[in-house]
């Protein structure tokens, strides 16, 4: 559930919906689920792997696991990998701010007044500096308390009940708008294939869809191999990475199951982009009866999924610079906070920083350590791929299937560059 619970976030409940609103509906998810297959679940069981087999985090197990000739030389891009879950917090807290203090403004109309234009509601957030300060130190003080308390005793419970009302809100959100008058019409657009809507735009919604299989689990910044440092070996770890997998997957399908329903049944424009769940999503609980209360717990939901990888990207943090620097939980988790609510400070208080740090944590960052697990898992001057078999097979369960070789070895640095490249081009040269 820990491991599930970085996997679990605004990736699902807020990117997944709009990008497949963009792209035609149920082909794109059907393309999303086959790319999440063969991309997603080898990589993810390389990051637990090499965390579980060297009882560290990403830095101290490339170093550790490398041939002797290549330790160093693996320690240093183990470093640069690990320095990504920095750059994720930088912005992510921020975002996690927003959604804090739309929970709060469901509650008080001060904050969000009934009737009030949800586009001008978002832009004055957005504004708001002082506000954005404090909400974004709200985000960041909750994960570093938590994880002050330890792994056992503060983060996995806290992460495990969080993901349990996160569950339990999705249910309730998914029956409530599933049962809107008009709500068929978003289901069968989410749900029902439609070729000609998929072909209107071929080559973008492929992309977009092996984008999104990738980017959803945050892999190639070894958080996961600090979750695999606290695994046991009773069960296989391919066995693992499909229980996390399908509890990403699910919660994604739901958020779904909730925003094209509720949109279909007041006409509200599912291809609006990224302001699909700030603006689009408050006008519809406002014409809604109960608005208020729906909308609660909607963004309550969406605050949810945002602390649960706040708190266990904090947790790879942590537990990363403890083993580098032999410090107490207590210290490093203190510093860790200072260091997050400094750096995310620009993000807030500048408008743009946040854009840019999205852009090179996602289509640099992520993308090139992905690329440096594969060539690790894969090549003889890194781990090999019979050693990160045999460690990722040992204990109860189904082992990681042969036909993944090729995949990890050819496929996947091809597909890698092409997101990478595709990202460049989107960003700098399209018109």
């Amino acid at each position: 559930m820990l491991a599930a619970g970085c996997a679990v976030g605004l990736g699902n409940v807020w990117r997944f919906p709009f990008i497949v609103g963009q792209n035609g509906g149920a082909m794109f998810v059907i393309l999303y689920l086959v790319f999440l297959a063969l991309m997603g679940l080898p990589l993810l069981t390389a990051e637990l792997a090499e965390g579980r087999c060297a009882q560290q985090g990403i830095a101290g197990a490339m170093r550790k696991l490398a041939p002797s000739r290549w330790s160093r030389h693996w320690g240093r891009v183990g470093s640069v990998v690990f320095a990504g879950n920095f750059l994720l917090m930088i912005y992510y807290t921020d975002v996690a701010g927003w959604l804090l203090r739309y929970t709060a403004g469901c509650v008080s109309p001060a904050l969000m007044p009934p009737g009030a234009d949800v586009g001008a509601v978002f832009a004055a957030v957005v504004a708001d500096k002082v506000g954005g300060t404090v909400y974004m130190a709200l985000a960041v003080a909750i994960a570093a308390l938590i994880c002050m308390g330890g792994v056992v005793k503060s983060v996995e419970r806290f992460t495990k009940w969080m993901m349990i009302a996160l569950l339990a809100l999705l249910a309730v959100l998914a029956v409530r708008s599933l049962t809107l008058p008009g709500a068929g019409a978003g289901l069968r657009f989410y749900l029902v294939p439609d070729l000609g809507r998929f072909l209107a735009h071929p080559y973008k919604a492929v992309f977009e869809a092996m984008g999104q299989a990738f980017f959803t689990l945050s892999l190639g910044v070894g958080c996961m191999s600090i979750f695999g440092s606290y695994i046991g070996r009773r069960h296989s770890l391919f066995k693992e990475s499909v229980y996390i997998i399908a509890i990403d997957t699910f919660v994604a399908f739901m958020a779904g199951l909730i925003i094209f329903p509720a949109c279909a049944a007041y006409q509200v424009d599912v291809t609006g982009g990224p302001g699909l769940i700030f603006m689009a999503l408050p006008s519809v609980f406002a014409r809604m009866q109960g608005g208020q209360a729906w909308g609660f717990c909607f963004f309550l939901f969406l605050a949810f999924a945002a602390l649960t990888t706040v708190i266990t990207v904090f947790e790879c943090l942590i537990g990363g610079l403890m083993d580098m620097t032999g410090r107490s939980r207590r210290r490093v988790s203190a510093l860790v906070a200072v260091a997050v609510a400094l750096a995310a400070l620009p993000c807030v208080l500048f408008d743009g920083v946040l854009d840019w740090e999205d852009f090179v944590f996602s289509n640099l960052w992520l993308p090139l350590g992905a690329l440096s697990s594969c060539l690790f898992c894969t090549r003889k001057f890194g781990w090999g791929w019979r050693r990160f078999v045999g460690e990722s097979s040992f204990g109860d369960g189904p082992r990681l299937p042969k036909c993944f070789y090729p995949i990890m070895r050819y496929l996947l640095p091809v597909a890698i560059f092409s997101i990478t490249v595709i990202g460049l081009y989107d960003r700098f040269c399209a018109k």
